[in-house]
C-alpha cells in the first residue's frame, strides 16, 4: 500500500470503448458484466460511487460531424445519447449483479432516465445506490471527460478515476514507441504544458483549480478499481502537489 490516501466518495470516468470488445463498437455481455461486477465491488464496500459514461462505441460526434458533413452541435448531441444508452446497460447490469443504481440523465427524458439535479444525486448516493451520469454536460462542444470533472465538483468527491486502456500516462504513445516512460505521478501544469493525452484541457483546468485528483489506470486488469480506492500506487496520480516523477516501464 502506498501513501496514497483511500477514498469515500469518488466519480469513475468510464469510456465508451470499455463496453465494446477492442476495435469493435457496440455493447459487449462479457465487457458490460465485468463492469458492473467491478463497480458493485467498490460500491458494495460502502463508497459513494457516481459513474461518468462516455459513447464512443456508439458515436463520436467530431467524427461524425466530418463524416457526415452535419453541424458539430448536431453531432455531440448524437454522442450524448449514445452514452444514455451505455447508461442504461450499466444500470440493468448493475442491477442484475444485485447493486442499487441509478441513471441520472443531463438532458430530460424522464421515460428512461431521472433529470440530474445535484442534491437528488447526493441523495441516492447517501443510501447506497451508484448513479450513472449520462449525456454528458448536456451541451454541445464539451467532453465527457470534462462533464467527469463538473460532476466530481458538483457532488464533492474526493477523486476523480480516470478508467482507460493502458496503465497510466506516458510521455509519448507506448504502443508505438517501446521507450515510452509512464508517469508514477504528474502535476496538472506539466499535463497541460506538455499536453500529454490525459483529459481535455478543460478537465483538467476545472480539477486544478479545485484541487481534485485524477488517477490514470488500467480499468481491464482485475480489480483495478477497488485498488485506486483502498489507496493502492495503481496508475498515474496527477494533482497540484509539486513532487512528480516519471519512471521507465
Amino acid at each position: 500500500m502506498s501513501g496514497r490516501p483511500s477514498y469515500t466518495r469518488v466519480l469513475l470516468k468510464i469510456s465508451g470503448e470499455s463496453f465494446a470488445k477492442s476495435e469493435v463498437g457496440g455493447i459487449d455481455s462479457v465487457e458490460l458484466h465485468r463492469i458492473a461486477t467491478e463497480i458493485a465491488a467498490v460500491a458494495s464496500s460502502g463508497v459513494h460511487l457516481a459513474v461518468v459514461v462516455g459513447g464512443g462505441n456508439m458515436i463520436r460526434g467530431a467524427n461524425l460531424a466530418r463524416r457526415l458533413q452535419i453541424d458539430q452541435s448536431t453531432a455531440d448531441y448524437m454522442g450524448m445519447l449514445g452514452t444514455v444508452m451505455n447508461g442504461m446497460a450499466l444500470k440493468e447490469a448493475l442491477e442484475h449483479v444485485g447493486q442499487p443504481a441509478r441513471l441520472m440523465s443531463a438532458i430530460s427524458m424522464p421515460a428512461i432516465a431521472e433529470d440530474f439535479i445535484r442534491k437528488r444525486a447526493l441523495r441516492h448516493m447517501e443510501k447506497g445506490r451508484c448513479i450513472i451520469l449520462a449525456a454528458g454536460t448536456g451541451n454541445p462542444f464539451f467532453t465527457t471527460d470534462t462533464c467527469a470533472s463538473l460532476r466530481a465538483t458538483e457532488l464533492n468527491c474526493e477523486v476523480v478515476l480516470k478508467a482507460t486502456k493502458v496503465d497510466g500516462v506516458y510521455d509519448c504513445d507506448p504502443a508505438k514507441d517501446p521507450s515510452a516512460k509512464r508517469f508514477d505521478h504528474l502535476t496538472f501544469s506539466q499535463a497541460i504544458e506538455d499536453r500529454l493525452a490525459v483529459m481535455d484541457l478543460t478537465a483538467l483546468s476545472m480539477c486544478m483549480e479545485h484541487d481534485l485528483p485524477i488517477i490514470v489506470f488500467n480499468f481491464k486488469q482485475d480489480g483495478a478499481i477497488q485498488s485506486v480506492v483502498q489507496g493502492a500506487e495503481v496508475g498515474t496520480l496527477i494533482d497540484n502537489s509539486e513532487l512528480a516523477s516519471a519512471t521507465a516501464d
